[in-house]
């Protein structure tokens, strides 16, 4: 075992509750000189983290070990030697043969070859360039595709379909306009296909846009290797969004990554990447990462949300709380621990200030912490697109951030708004706009839960909070369950008119696994009721006592099983049939296995807090930031001269937030400070593909 490599303990995933596991024949790579296995698709970074392997090098000004972070090609922590070049392990797709090795402290030049080839550097004009192969990129090159516009789409990964491809949960939404009721993987296969399917459209994956230039051209690193100059008429800027970050004491450590890399690693890549996990974060994005980690057998041994409330729709997190994830509210994290990589996390009470309150600390084993704290557009192509004159329209998070089922349809019109850009007749009909401001909705208010209907077998609409959401009433072969047409946000009603016929549509297809089915018929003491189950059959024959639990988690007591089905086309949503006491009747809402109790043990010692680094690549620490904003410094360009904050590989994608709160800490309005002057590369490439020079 190397020295690099850490501790051993993630694997691949033989099996997953939802997914299909398929692999191809596996082939060797070295890592440090020591043969691995690897299969056709899997990353740098997937590879060594099915070995166990997390700490990828380590940095040149402290030798402080380095890891996967973002896994979107948004910085550069991931840097790793491949056959001698560094490259983001985390995007480079592993080779049979291929020597890896840890990147610790600069990388040396490889020696010049004994002639250097160049070629003229290819330019491409083409009518319509979209940027970003997610939900709304491709949206966008569908409409275009169908009007015949000559279309290019490029994305930096592997394959088309960005963030759905992380997405093992149903989406919500309105089932007629943005496939509301189908998993996010689905989803992507079905867009993907599309796209491929239109004559106009050419895909370039591996592919990054590399920056918008003056004279109207777009520099593109085609499949990471030759750099092309595209001249696109209009452009259509998809590229998602990056993921905000915290400072504390152990910030770096391998182990603590965001919620995007942890969904790459586990649903893209079905690697196993963590044995015990904390979130930090009760918005959507947290909230469904917790929940894919239960999917995978990784057990969540907590989630803590700053805010007295989740800010994330209440089915998700219902959802945890029913499988008995605890969830701190009015906590954070104030410190990681661990030497090499992540052992422990300790969170503590703010106050209303968001403080830390001394003395409320718990701490709690684990080895990975997963950072979900909000996100910020990637729209610095759209910007500067706009600044050199570009036709430029934005779609799905570079326009604003809300859920995939939004990307999806803003890409729809964003594709039509480049498409009357350039003369084409097509119209955009003024009900979209409505459509897709419903689909951005915030969570809204809760509703109390309607009283019963006086039937021997009905629905109980668990879902009680005003989100776009329909599927349940599309998907009801009866119609007996009523979402307003005109505003899905508003909670589904079960209209009573008639019998339900028992069909347990409406539990399977719900996105928020929200709804039960209670039927008297047999026993009005002791009905059966029917519950949502997406973790396999395996451990739940009949006859197997589950803990029944009521929709906020709290534990009705013990049920038996009586009865496994699933309803055709649910995509292995299972239906859980336990008799419950007549009085839980209503209050239940779903189940867990027993388990242990996930208690925190004694706090730890905690480090300086100033202490945490604030920029990964310059490992600037608090301190160092601190102490200039006290002496009066109000540019974050001078910032950067004296420290080297924001200087680094990512171009302070991931500290600027970071800087600019430590400014709000110090009591600096934020009027009163100057950004950064920005790269006119958003990412890094080798200085010889600007020349042409061609690749040994």
């Amino acid at each position: 075992m190397s020295a690099a490599g850490g501790q051993r303990r993630a694997v691949r995933l033989d099996k997953h509750p939802i997914l299909e596991v398929r692999r191809a024949d596996p082939f060797a790579f070295f890592f440090q000189d020591e043969e691995l296995v690897a299969y056709p698709g899997e990353t740098i970074a997937s590879a060594l983290f099915a070995h166990g392997i997390r700490v990828f090098g380590h940095h040149p000004r402290d030798g402080a070990p380095q890891g996967i972070f973002c896994a979107n090609g948004q910085c550069a922590q991931c840097l790793v030697l491949a056959d001698g070049r560094p490259v983001k392990a985390c995007l480079t797709l592993v080779r049979p043969g291929m020597r890896v090795a840890p990147l610790d402290g600069l990388p040396q030049p490889p020696p010049p070859p004994e002639r250097l080839d160049f070629r003229a550097i290819e330019e491409l004009a083409v009518e319509a360039l979209v940027i970003g192969g997610g939900p709304a990129g491709m949206s966008a090159a569908v409409e275009l595709g169908k009007l015949g516009v000559k279309t290019l789409l490029v994305d930096d990964k592997h394959r088309l379909g960005g963030k759905l491809l992380l997405q093992t949960h149903r989406f919500f939404g309105s089932r007629d306009a943005v496939y509301a009721g189908t998993r996010g993987v689905a989803i992507a296969e079905r867009l993907a296909a599309e796209v491929h399917a239109q004559r106009t459209v050419e895909v370039w994956l591996q592919s990054p846009a590399l920056a918008v230039f003056s004279d109207q051209r777009v520099g593109v690193l085609r499949e990471g290797r030759r750099y092309v100059l595209v001249r696109p008429r209009v452009l259509v800027v998809a590229t998602g969004a990056r993921e905000r970050s915290l400072v504390f004491p152990g910030d770096t450590l391998p182990g603590v990554y965001g919620a995007g890399a942890f969904q790459t690693l586990v649903n893209r890549d079905l690697v196993r990447a963590a044995t015990r996990l904390f979130v930090v974060g009760g918005g959507n994005v947290g909230l469904i990462a917790a929940y894919h980690a239960l999917q995978a057998g990784i057990e969540v041994v907590g989630l803590c949300e700053a805010l007295p409330e989740c800010t994330g729709y209440k089915v998700h997190r219902d959802k945890l709380a029913r499988l008995g994830v605890p969830i701190y509210t009015s906590h954070t994290v104030v410190a990681a621990h661990g030497e090499r990589h992540v052992e422990a996390i300790t969170i503590a009470q703010v106050d209303e200030k968001f403080r830390p309150i001394p003395g409320t600390e718990k701490t709690f084993p684990c080895d990975t912490i997963l950072i979900a704290v909000g996100l910020d557009p990637v729209d610095e192509f759209y910007r500067k697109a706009r600044e050199f004159g570009i036709p430029a329209f934005a779609a799905g998070d570079a326009q604003e951030i809300a859920e995939a089922s939004a990307a999806i349809f803003t890409g729809r019109i964003a594709g039509r708004q480049a498409a009357q850009a350039l003369g084409y007749a097509v119209d955009i009909p003024p009900e979209w706009a409505k459509t897709a401001e419903i689909l951005k909705s915030k969570p809204g208010r809760v509703h109390p839960l309607p009283p019963p209907p006086e039937l021997p077998l009905f629905p109980v609409l668990h879902c009680v909070q005003e989100i776009p959401c329909d599927p349940c009433a599309a998907v009801c072969p009866l119609g007996l369950i009523h979402v307003d047409p005109g505003d899905i946000r508003r909670p589904p009603r079960f209209t009573g008119e008639r019998a339900c016929s028992g069909c347990g549509r409406c539990v399977a297809f719900c996105p928020g696994l929200a709804i039960t089915l209670v039927d008297f018929r047999k026993d009005p003491d002791h009905p059966v009721v029917t519950v949502p189950w997406e973790f396999g059959a395996d451990s739940l024959a009949p006859g197997t006592e589950v803990l029944v639990v009521d929709r906020e988690g709290k534990v009705l007591g013990a049920g038996a099983v009586v009865g496994l089905a699933q309803v055709p086309g649910a995509d292995r949503t299972l239906l859980v049939r336990v008799r419950v006491p007549k009085g839980w009747a209503l209050q239940a809402a779903g189940i867990r296995l027993p388990q242990g109790e996930r208690a925190p043990i004694p706090p730890l010692p905690l480090p300086e807090a100033d202490e945490a680094i604030v920029c990964r690549c310059e490992r600037v620490k608090a301190r160092e930031i601190r102490a200039l904003i006290r002496q009066g410094v109000r540019d974050l360009n001078e910032l950067k001269a004296v420290t080297r904050a924001g200087m680094g590989a990512c171009g302070g994608k991931t500290c600027r937030n970071l800087i600019l709160r430590l400014f709000r800490e110090e009591g600096v309005p934020l009027e009163e400070v100057t950004d950064f002057v920005g790269r006119p590369l958003f990412l890094e490439v080798p200085l010889g593909a600007f020349a042409g020079m061609e690749e040994p």
